[in-house]
């Protein structure tokens, strides 16, 4: 044990586990760099697991807020009128829902993590249908509080519970059985069968791209047949982007080329611009049956975080020349990716998701984590997803450079190169 872990180890709990992948001293950050104590760099294919969409200290966001707080901004107000949130509000109605054709839709104010925006979104669906069951797909992940991850997939997680994870049915998740199934007349004809056990739903829950799940993206043909079996069963649509919104897939939200209105849709994670916790829900106006504090909680007003996001809106979002250097680059990760698995295509490697939420499918888990760990110790920190941990993911700030993107590509094809033929090696043993 290195002797700055000593103190965590002694007094932090030992629910923590991403410092037990990368276990340095990190104490700076710039775009998508991060700086160990000792100095060292290494390439951010991380993120805050896609929290960081604009980079680490962004010096437009940063100046937004440090001018802010200097001049005694308020940082906390509950659900009160601020100047900060009415500027947010504005702005995101302005550059986001105006040019989406999306002004029915209202902002809901949650508390402050994803989780807490899906437990606000499964709620109030809830309360306008007056049905208790929502419809959540295989592999989806959408947080660790009860009624969030009741709809969750994850074994690991669920497992964590104490209690019936209950309401919810699972339900196949595009090409799930292969792209010979067809998920959504299953469904269809489940739902339309009084005896198959499924209780009318009061919504689905899905994300378009599976982020924790395994990079798994849905077409956009699924999706609107998915928004349409809403529609035929009278359920709500809640779209979860809160890891695969914000620009992450190449448009701001993951589903607006597909074609489909969802009712709700959650958001957090880079929503804030600047890795401050805060999260929304949007809900169509008819759907706004709340009553006055109905759903509260204490940090619904992170002004802060309103300042930052904001200035991000303004910084990246007034055309679409930031969107469309996010699906370039997301190509150029992309064909970096398909050279490294035809360069290993005995190993069964295939590339996952979409824009800049994008992985390599490996064998299993074991391979993924050993791929992971050669890459980092050679200067980037990259994670993994899937059922079995297997993919090896990117969600590097949309900010970064070609140059870094070129250097981390590097890295990461040498882990390969070093990792596959030791696996290679020990079967043969």
């Amino acid at each position: 044990m290195k002797l700055f872990e000593q103190n965590f180890e002694q007094n932090e709990s030992g629910v923590r586990s991403y410092c037990r992948s990368f276990p340095v001293m990190f104490k700076q950050a710039q775009g998508a760099e991060l700086i160990t104590t000792d100095g060292t760099g290494y390439i951010d294919f991380l993120a805050g697991a896609g929290t960081l969409n604009y980079g680490h200290n962004h010096p437009v966001l940063k100046k937004a807020l440090i001018e802010y707080i200097e001049n005694d901004g308020i940082a906390h107000g509950l659900d009160m009128y601020s100047e900060a949130k009415e500027r947010f509000l504005e702005t995101f109605n302005r550059l986001i829902l105006t040019p989406r054709k999306m002004q029915d839709y209202l902002i809901q104010f949650t508390g402050p993590t994803g989780t807490n925006a899906v437990e606000a979104a499964l709620k109030l669906a809830r309360k306008v249908t007056g049905r208790n069951n929502i419809i959540s797909f295989t592999n989806g992940f959408h947080g660790c509080s009860i009624g969030a991850l009741a709809v969750t997939g994850n074994q690991h997680h669920r497992g964590a519970a104490g209690v019936t994870l209950s309401d919810v049915s699972r339900m196949p998740y595009a090409n799930y059985f292969g792209d010979k199934v067809n998920t959504i007349a299953m469904m269809d004809k489940m739902l339309a069968d009084p005896s198959s056990g499924i209780d009318k739903p009061a919504a689905v829950i899905v994300e378009v791209v599976q982020g924790e799940g395994g990079l798994n993206a849905a077409s956009a043909d699924w999706v609107r047949k998915l928004e349409k079996l809403c529609r035929k069963h009278d359920m709500l649509l809640i779209v979860d982007d809160i890891q695969a919104g914000c620009g992450r897939t190449g448009t701001f939200f993951s589903f607006e080329e597909m074609g489909i209105k969802p009712d709700m849709i959650t958001l957090s994670k880079s929503i804030s611009g600047f890795g401050l916790p805060f999260a929304i829900v949007l809900l169509r106006e008819k759907l706004d049956e709340w009553t006055p504090g109905e759903h509260n909680g204490t940090f619904r007003g992170n002004n802060h975080a309103f300042v930052t996001a904001a200035a991000a809106l303004e910084e990246f979002w007034q055309d679409d020349s930031f969107a469309k250097s996010v699906r370039e680059k997301g190509e150029m990760i992309a064909k970096r990716m398909h050279k490294i698995t035809r360069r290993h295509s005995e190993h069964n490697l295939f590339v996952k998701g979409r824009g800049m939420m994008i992985g390599i499918s490996c064998a299993n888990g074991e391979v993924a984590a050993e791929i992971c760990q050669h890459a980092f110790k050679n200067g980037l920190v990259i994670e993994t997803s899937g059922n079995h941990s297997q993919v090896v993911k990117c969600l590097c700030p949309l900010t970064i450079t070609h140059e870094q993107i070129n250097q981390a590509m590097d890295i990461l094809d040498d882990a390969f190169a070093a990792v596959l033929p030791s696996q290679a090696a020990n079967k043969v043993s």
